[in-house]
């Protein structure tokens, strides 16, 4: 019988493979067609608004079933953000992102996936996000160190 641990690996690696066919599969790895979908006054392509419409169903009923549970399917336990406040960081987070992927066509997830596939322009984005999540963690911690 397979270890917990081993079980819960081969898990995560069949989830982020299924998540990551997905993305290839539904174009949001390319970021001319993420950048057609953003183009909303040009040559808009909707078709990945199915995209984002089958993510929010399968979100909406996977979070109607959580939302009753206490532990995960493997006895963990569940944590689930309770915090609904739209505030200056959240409004900031959302237009940075918001810029990002307008500007080179990715988001983290198909970034991942695009990269992987040996697209230069993905392995960039990759670096220079990771740069940012960086450079973020050392402005935290100076912002919130303690004084004196």
């Amino acid at each position: 019988m397979l270890h917990n641990n081993t079980f819960h690996r081969i898990s995560e690696f069949l989830v982020g493979l299924l998540f990551g066919l997905g993305l290839m599969l539904s174009g949001m790895t390319d970021p001319g067609k993420v950048i057609g979908f953003l183009d909303l006054f040009g040559a808009w392509d909707p078709s990945l608004a199915l995209v984002m419409g089958g993510a929010i169903a399968v979100g909406f009923f996977a979070f109607g079933v959580a939302k009753k549970r206490t532990t995960n399917f493997f006895g963990g336990v569940l944590r689930i953000p309770n915090n609904n406040q739209i505030d200056r960081p959240l409004v900031i987070g959302s237009l940075l992102f918001g810029a990002g992927w307008g500007w080179a066509g990715f988001c983290p997830g198909p970034a991942m996936v695009s990269m992987a596939d040996g697209q230069p322009k993905a392995l960039i984005f990759v670096v220079a996000m990771l740069v940012g999540m960086l450079g973020f963690e050392l402005m935290d911690r100076f912002v919130h160190a303690p004084k004196g």
